[in-house]
C-alpha cells in the first residue's frame, strides 16, 4: 500500500501536464501511485497520461466517457486510490522538489493526522513568485495536532483542496465527496476541516500555484459564478446534520457573505446585466442564514441594504480612485487621442465583411502563409478584398502591380484597420491596432517551433533581450485563430501564448507547394546546372553572442570539401541579412560563384525546392523543409550552449530529423562517404515527418479561406479549442 494516492483530474490542460506529471515522478520519495483522470479532454492530454502510464509503473490513468468537471473527476479518482493519505494536486500545478518526502516525514512525526495542511506559493506567467500571504499561521501552530476549535485560524487560510493531504480513512469514514459545479472546493473543505479531530501543519512550500495569465475557470466572466451559492448552501446543511458544529454558523455566515462580495466586486467574474441579481440572491441568504448570535458589520453590512446602496459605496470608492489616477497623466493622453481620432471616425462605420487586410514578416511584403491565404482567396473566393500592410515605400514597390496595399501608419492604413473584418499576420499587429468586436484575426505565424517564444522566454534574459513579453501578450490577446501544422506546434503556442484564441489544426499555407511539388525557378535564375546537387545550408541566429552571429562551418572551404557536381547556396536567418555575417565573407563568396547567397531571396519556398539536401543547426527551416521529403543534415557542434541560452521544445540532436554531425569533421565525412542520403537517414526523416508534418496536406491555404474567411464546411478542417482556452468544451469540427 504506498504512502500517497496523487489524484490529477486533467481537461484541456495539454500545455501544463507534462510539467505537472513531471514534477511528481520526479520526487525523491517515490512511495505513491499517481492516478490521472482525462475527464474526456478534447485535446492531447488522454494521449499524454497514455504515454506517462506506459512508461511509469506508478501512474494509472482513468479515461472518463463524457466531461464531468473538476469535482466528479476528482472523485472518480478516488474508489481506486490504496494510499494512506489522499493528494489532489490540479493538472496545472506543480510539486516542488523534495514535496513528498517533507509531508511524509511531518505526518509521521505528527503519527498520521486526519489532514496535514502545508504552504504553497504563487507562480506568475511573467516568471514572478509570491508566497502564501498567510504563511505565518502554519508556523504559529505549532508542532503538535489540533482542531479547528482549537486554532481557528486554521480556517483563514484559502480553503481549497489542493494545500491539504488527506487521511484516506478519514474521507471515507465521513463519506466527503465533491459535488459538481465551479466552487466545489467550499463544500469539500468546510467539512472536512470542522470535522477533523487531528489537523497538523508544514511550514514548507510543496506546491507552485500557477496564476495562469488567462483560461482560470474562475476568473471567466459567466453567469456560473452564482454557484457559490449553492455551495454554500451544501455547507450549511452539512452543519445542520451535525449538531456538535452549530457553534461555527456565524463563523460560516459571515464567510459566505465576504466571499460573495468578493465575487460580486471583481470585474472579470459576473456579467454587468447580472451582478445586481447575483447581489440580491446573496443578501436573501444572507438574511435566511443569519444566527441569532450572528454580528453584522463591517464589509457584510451592505448585505443587510439594497443594491442601489451597494452601487453608491462602490462607486464613491471608484471616484477616489479615479480622481488619484487623473491626477497622474499627462500630455501624452491628448496626442494618443489626436492620432486615433481618424481611426475613430472609420469604427463608428460598421466592418467591411469583404475585407481582408494582410501583413507578412513585420510588413516586409507579400511573403509566407499570408502570402498563400491571399492567392488561395483571390481564387476561390474573389469578391474578398485582400489589402496588404508594408512598411514603407520600398516594400511597397516589390509588390506586384495589381495587389492593394497601404503604408503602415497612413491614414489609408487607419481606415482599413478600421473597417476590415479579417486580419491575417505572421507577426504581431503593433499595440496601435485596436481590434473592433466582431473582427476575426488570423495568426499564421513564422514556422513550427524549436526555440523557446513567447512566454517561455522569461527565463532566458539574454534571448529576451529587446522583447517586451507583456506587450508582445497583450497582442496576442487579440487572436481568434492559430493555424499550426502539428500537435506539438499546438502544444508549444498554448504554452508559450496563454491567451485566448482557438487552434486550427490546418498545415501551413506556405507549405503546400511543398507538400504538392511545386516547380520555382531558383536554380535557373542562378545558373545553376541541372545535374549538380545542390546543398542548402541554413544556420540560425545564436542568442549567447552579441548580434547573434557565429559562425560555425567555413563556407568556402565547405563548398570545396563538397566538390564538383555541388553547389553551396547559404541562406542566413533574415535578423542576420544585415549584419556583418555577409560583410565576413558570405557576400563575397557569392560574388566570386563559390557559394550562392540566398539570403535575399523573397520566397523560401523557391529556395526549399531547389535543394536536394538541407544542412541547418537549429533553424525551423527544417520542419518546412521536412515536407519535401528530401536529405537533411543537422550540424550540432554548440547544441549544450545553444539550448542554455535560448531554451528549446524539443531536443533535436536526440529526435533529428536526419544525421546529426558533432563538428566540422563528422559534417565533411557525412557527404564526402554518401551517408547523408543512406537509409538511416531516410528512416529517421519517415519518423520526423510524422510527428512533426502531421496536419500538411497541401490543403491549408483552401483550408483557411473557406473555413475561416468564407464559413464553409470543408472535410478535414479540425478546429478546436486549445487548453487554457475559456470556450466550450467540446471539438467542433468545420
Amino acid at each position: 500500500m504506498p504512502r500517497f494516492s496523487v489524484i490529477v483530474p486533467c481537461f484541456k490542460v495539454q500545455g501544463f501536464l507534462r510539467e505537472c506529471l513531471d514534477s511528481v515522478l520526479a520526487q525523491s520519495f517515490d512511495d505513491f501511485e499517481l492516478i490521472a483522470v482525462d475527464d474526456c479532454s478534447p485535446d492531447g492530454c488522454g494521449a499524454i497520461l497514455d504515454e506517462y502510464a506506459a512508461r511509469d509503473r506508478r501512474v494509472r490513468v482513468l479515461h472518463l466517457p463524457e466531461n464531468v468537471g473538476l469535482g466528479r473527476a476528482r472523485n472518480a479518482g478516488m474508489p481506486g486510490a490504496r494510499g494512506d493519505y489522499l493528494f489532489f494536486l490540479d493538472s496545472d500545478d506543480t510539486l516542488t522538489p523534495g514535496a513528498l518526502r517533507a509531508v511524509a516525514d511531518r505526518l509521521a512525526e505528527a503519527r498520521d493526522p486526519d489532514v496535514l495542511v502545508f504552504d504553497y506559493a504563487r507562480t506568475y506567467w511573467w516568471g514572478g513568485t509570491r508566497r502564501n500571504a498567510l504563511a505565518d499561521v502554519l508556523a504559529e501552530a505549532g508542532d503538535d495536532t489540533f482542531t479547528a476549535a482549537q486554532y481557528p485560524r486554521i480556517l483563514d487560510l484559502l480553503m481549497v483542496v489542493w494545500n491539504k493531504v488527506y487521511r484516506r480513512e478519514f474521507v471515507a469514514e465521513n463519506g466527503f465527496e465533491f459535488p459538481p459545479g465551479y466552487y466545489e472546493d467550499t463544500p469539500w473543505t468546510f467539512p472536512v476541516m470542522l470535522s477533523a479531530g487531528r489537523i497538523a501543519t508544514l511550514d514548507r512550500i510543496c506546491l507552485n500555484y500557477r496564476q495562469r495569465r488567462q483560461g482560470n475557470i474562475l476568473s471567466t466572466t459567466s453567469r456560473k459564478h452564482f454557484d457559490i451559492h449553492d455551495q454554500y448552501e451544501r455547507v450549511f446543511a452539512f452543519v445542520d446534520r451535525r449538531p456538535e458544529l452549530s457553534g461555527w454558523l456565524p463563523y460560516l455566515h459571515r464567510k459566505m457573505g465576504e466571499h460573495c462580495l468578493d465575487i460580486l466586486a471583481k470585474p472579470d467574474r459576473l456579467p454587468p446585466a447580472d451582478k445586481a441579481e447575483f447581489f440580491r440572491r446573496t443578501a436573501r441568504m444572507f438574511r435566511e442564514h443569519r444566527p441569532a448570535a450572528a454580528l453584522v458589520d463591517g464589509e457584510v453590512a451592505v448585505l443587510g441594504g439594497t443594491w442601489a446602496a451597494y452601487q453608491v459605496k462602490r462607486q464613491a470608492a471608484r471616484a477616489g480612485r479615479e480622481a488619484a489616477r487623473r491626477a497622474g497623466l499627462g500630455g501624452r493622453a491628448v496626442a494618443a487621442r489626436l492620432r486615433g481620432g481618424w481611426a475613430a471616425l472609420h469604427r463608428c462605420r460598421p466592418l467591411d465583411e469583404n475585407l481582408v487586410v494582410y501583413s507578412a514578416s513585420s510588413h516586409r511584403g507579400m511573403l509566407g502563409d499570408p502570402a498563400a491565404v491571399y492567392r488561395a482567396a483571390r481564387e476561390i473566393a474573389p469578391h474578398l478584398r485582400g489589402v496588404w500592410v508594408v512598411r514603407d515605400a520600398e516594400a511597397a514597390g516589390q509588390l506586384p502591380p495589381d495587389v492593394e496595399h497601404v503604408i503602415m501608419g497612413s491614414r489609408r492604413y487607419l481606415e482599413v484597420t478600421a473597417r476590415a473584418k479579417f486580419f491575417v499576420n505572421d507577426v504581431n499587429w503593433p499595440g496601435s491596432l485596436a481590434k473592433r468586436p466582431g473582427s476575426v484575426h488570423i495568426h499564421t505565424h513564422q514556422g513550427t517551433p524549436l526555440k523557446y517564444l513567447g512566454a517561455d522566454l522569461l527565463d532566458k534574459p539574454g534571448a529576451r533581450l529587446g522583447f517586451d513579453v507583456p506587450q508582445m501578450l497583450r497582442r496576442a490577446d487579440r487572436w481568434d485563430y492559430s493555424l499550426v501544422a502539428s500537435r506539438h506546434a499546438e502544444l508549444v503556442w498554448e504554452r508559450a501564448y496563454p491567451c485566448h484564441f482557438t487552434s486550427v489544426r490546418s498545415g501551413s499555407p506556405r507549405n503546400d507547394v511543398l507538400v504538392n511539388g511545386g516547380a520555382g525557378d531558383f536554380r535557373r535564375r542562378h545558373g545553376i546546372p541541372r545535374d549538380h546537387t545542390v546543398v542548402l545550408y541554413a544556420p540560425t541566429r545564436r542568442d549567447y553572442r552579441r548580434g547573434g552571429y557565429v559562425e560555425r562551418l567555413d563556407p568556402a572551404r565547405f563548398a570545396a570539401d563538397l566538390g564538383e557536381g555541388h553547389t553551396l547556396v547559404v541562406r542566413l536567418h533574415p535578423s542576420l541579412a544585415t549584419g556583418p555575417a555577409r560583410g565576413m565573407g558570405l557576400s563575397e563568396l557569392a560574388r566570386r560563384g563559390i557559394v550562392v547567397d540566398a539570403t535575399d531571396e523573397p520566397h523560401l519556398e523557391d529556395v526549399l525546392l531547389a535543394a536536394d539536401v538541407l544542412v541547418t543547426d537549429y533553424s525551423s527551416v527544417m520542419f518546412d523543409y521536412a515536407n519535401l521529403d528530401r536529405p537533411i543534415v543537422v550540424h550540432a557542434d554548440d547544441w549544450p550552449a545553444y539550448t542554455a541560452s535560448r531554451g528549446t521544445y524539443v531536443d533535436i540532436t536526440a529526435e533529428p530529423p536526419g544525421h546529426v554531425a558533432g563538428s566540422y569533421r563528422e559534417l565533411a565525412w557525412l557527404f564526402a562517404s554518401g551517408s547523408w542520403r543512406d537509409e538511416e537517414s531516410a528512416r529517421l526523416r519517415a519518423k520526423f515527418r510524422s510527428r512533426f508534418c502531421e496536419f500538411e496536406d497541401g490543403r491549408a491555404a483552401e483550408r483557411v479561406v473557406r473555413t475561416l474567411l468564407l464559413g464553409e464546411d470543408m472535410p478535414g478542417a479540425d478546429i478546436r479549442l486549445p487548453g487554457q482556452s475559456a470556450g466550450r468544451d467540446v471539438l467542433t469540427s468545420a
